[in-house]
């Protein structure tokens, strides 16, 4: 018997469609959830991009890249433009997260959120004061101990303290108020460092139980002369500063007392007439092996652009403290790191969203990641 054409149509369509069934039938079934396996010890090129997300800051990213493979590894989900830093130890990233229990309103819970690194998953959080400073994110607004026995969070209210979570306890243990003084700078395994507004640097000691021992104030910069970015690049306990205008102002921590190191310019008197000065969000940053100092800078320096991208970076030896060389960049660039290895990378943030690469051993640009973060404020590495 001969079926009709549109009924023999049908027929294979259904079969077809029962394979088709069938063989989607024999799929395994896609386990959700976290499955990152990254290797452990960490490249010291894995990046980590702090994501701000101007459009939607209350869920905030980490974004986790190998910029040699221009590879994304994975993320982190944060809260509220959370910021983030690294164990020494390379086992786990701190994020200090700012969550509402109706996503956008409602009763506010702040946490310390410690990540495995190798899994990105968390490990372990810790309830905290709902004091942490809700601001555009800055390196030292969130800081560890030498030992990663202590992690320090910088809190505005708009009164100003440090509070203190014991990371082997997973407990608060302290809350240190620092009246007029903004960041927390580590120096050694118990003391860090404040930028005070009357000029002087402040520097905490804590004790193995994380309660303050000793507090000294040392004149470092005087307010009324210049505008000192508080944006600082640390090189092991010695960190550097500079105003808006160029001039950098160094201090090593490493001892009881700050010791304030001589200051010195950027720029040449003529180049300062030509209008160049520094610009950008995190500014600077310093390959410790190659002992290099690299700065965002601009050739039109006004009053307000001091916080601008720019495309030119300047690069100086620490030991001469003079300019050895420049680089540029097609992207406008807001926040530089340098890994610190001995083949160091420099890491670009620009305002596309994407990561720009330079290879140090050869003083060049090499590549830019393109759409990796929305709005990427810092780039920080092990």
């Amino acid at each position: 018997m001969r079926l009709p054409r549109p009924l023999c149509k049908g027929l294979l369509l259904a079969a077809a469609c029962v394979a088709a069934a069938n063989t989607q039938a024999q799929l395994p079934v896609e386990k959700l959830g976290q499955n990152t396996t990254l290797p452990f010890p960490p490249d010291p090129h894995r990046s980590y991009i702090i994501d701000f997300e101007f459009n939607n800051m209350v869920a905030t990213r980490v974004v986790v890249v190998d910029p040699d493979q221009r590879k994304v590894l994975g993320m982190l989900s944060t809260g509220g433009a959370a910021p983030a830093v690294l164990s020494h130890d390379q086992k786990t990233v701190y994020t200090a997260d700012i969550f509402f229990e109706r996503y956008v309103r409602g009763k506010r819970t702040d946490v310390i959120t410690a990540w495995d690194t190798s899994s990105l998953s968390p490990r372990w959080e810790v309830e905290i004061p709902s004091k942490r400073a809700s601001t555009l994110t800055e390196r030292y607004g969130l800081s560890t101990s030498a030992d990663d026995r202590f992690v320090y969070i910088y809190n505005f209210t708009p009164s100003t303290s440090v509070t203190v979570v014991d990371t082997e306890k997973q407990e608060v243990v302290n809350e240190l108020a620092i009246p007029g003084c903004i960041l927390n700078y580590p120096a050694g395994e118990r003391r860090f460092a404040s930028l005070c507004g009357d000029g002087k640097l402040q520097v905490i000691t804590l004790d193995d139980n994380g309660q303050e021992v000793n507090r000294t104030a040392t004149h470092f910069f005087d307010p009324d002369e210049e505008k000192l970015i508080e944006r600082a690049v640390g090189n092991g306990d010695t960190y550097y500063f500079v105003t808006t205008e160029g001039h950098v102002r160094g201090v090593d921590l490493s001892g009881k007392k700050p010791k304030v190191l001589p200051d010195w310019w950027l720029t040449t008197k003529q180049e300062r007439k030509d209008g160049w000065a520094p610009g950008g969000w995190q500014l600077m940053a310093v390959a410790p092996e190659l002992n290099r100092l690299y700065v965002l800078m601009h050739p039109d320096h006004a009053p307000h652009k001091w916080e601008d991208p720019s495309q030119t970076i300047w690069v100086y030896d620490l030991k001469t403290r003079k300019k050895v060389d420049t680089m540029e960049t097609p992207s406008l660039v807001w926040s530089l790191n340098a890994t610190s290895d001995d083949e160091p990378l420099l890491l670009g943030t620009n305002i596309e969203g994407g990561l720009d690469i330079f290879d140090l051993t050869k003083g060049e640009y090499v590549d830019t990641m393109d759409g990796v973060s929305k709005t990427p404020t810092l780039v920080i590495n092990h």
